[in-house]
């Protein structure tokens, strides 16, 4: 009946295209720009550019990626007390149209890709393959899923890197999958705690092998491994203190000598790894990404954070030089 509805109202479709594309995900692909602020390169008017084209391409491969995955899953999306509202699942979009757009999307990304740099054109294909590997049975084994998660946010630090021909010091690296492994198993915690308190079945078979206290401590290592990480990034990476008044303190004394200012960072970088588990041991929502930009406390700590490291690396206090 539903898809009879929406086929009745054609013009309902492009409204839940997009909506299963799932436009509150596109947030994860703001991590293209990271290379791009850490090397000192975000004035640099070419390369930001390259790097919101990049962004859109993703944003397309995510996109196609997001409807593969529906289609595959919409017979266990059906009996989720969540996603049987996906417009796939509930039947307002027809799966013609949906397979149709999946494939016209990755086109898309591929091309978009494939006009900046062809390495990030394979960077593309290899999201894609990843992606459709997951979502055809990947995601059902425990462990493995997490990693495929993780290695998603990893394709995009390195493709934004690939876009502006950026070299990454081995400790943002460890930064990177620190953080991914933080976030993907926190992404399957918030599932499973998301489907115990409603008393729901788990309709991902990898679920029904986790536990909460083994992805509570999945999620406590990672997140000490990404505070952690940060941590040495901030003391082996910072830019050298060129502002007049570390220079004059310096002078004064070796003990007040300042050249590691990402390091006031650190204290902000604990507070959101800890109140980011809270949210989700909580059992408050499923998606991180719903958390990003609903927990007012964790908006603004990143907001802080986000101030603080444009400030050192931009704001005349430092060189990165």
């Amino acid at each position: 009946m539903a898809q009879s509805n929406s086929i009745r109202r054609p013009w309902l479709i492009p409204w839940y295209i997009i909506k299963t594309s799932r436009p509150l995900h596109w947030i994860k692909n703001l991590s293209l720009f990271a290379p791009l602020i850490f090397t000192g390169n975000l004035y640099q008017v070419s390369l930001f550019g390259a790097v919101v084209w990049a962004f859109a391409s993703f944003t397309f491969a995510t996109s196609a990626t997001y409807i593969f995955n529906d289609i595959l899953d919409a017979p266990a999306d059906r009996i989720h007390p969540i996603k049987k509202n996906r417009p796939i699942a509930s039947g307002k979009l027809p799966v013609p149209i949906a397979a149709v757009t999946c494939v016209l999307f990755a086109l898309i990304a591929y091309l978009l890709a494939s006009k900046l740099n062809p390495i990030l054109a394979v960077t593309i294909i290899a999201y894609l393959a990843l992606q459709a590997t997951y979502s055809l049975g990947a995601k059902n084994f425990a462990i493995l899923d997490i990693l495929i998660i993780a290695a998603g946010f990893i394709i995009r630090i390195y493709s934004g890197a690939f876009v502006i021909n950026a070299h990454l010091s081995v400790w943002f690296l460890l930064c990177v999958i620190s953080v991914a492994l933080f976030l993907a198993a926190g992404k399957r915690r918030a599932e499973l705690g998301v489907i115990t308190a409603s008393g729901s079945t788990a309709t991902r078979k990898s679920l029904t092998n986790y536990t909460k206290p083994l992805l509570d401590s999945y999620v406590t290592m990672f997140g000490n491994a990404a505070w952690m990480s940060w941590a040495l990034f901030t003391f082996f990476e910072s830019p050298k203190a060129t502002l007049p008044i570390w220079l004059f303190l310096a002078e004064i004394s070796r003990t007040t000598t300042v050249n590691k200012l990402l390091m006031i960072t650190i204290p902000v970088v604990i507070f959101i790894i800890m109140r980011y588990q809270r949210v989700i041991f909580e059992d408050r929502s499923e998606a991180p990404e719903k958390v990003l930009l609903t927990d007012i406390p964790l908006i603004s700590a990143i907001a802080v954070w986000g101030l603080l490291v444009i400030w050192i690396l931009y704001g005349g206090v430092s060189s990165l030089i």
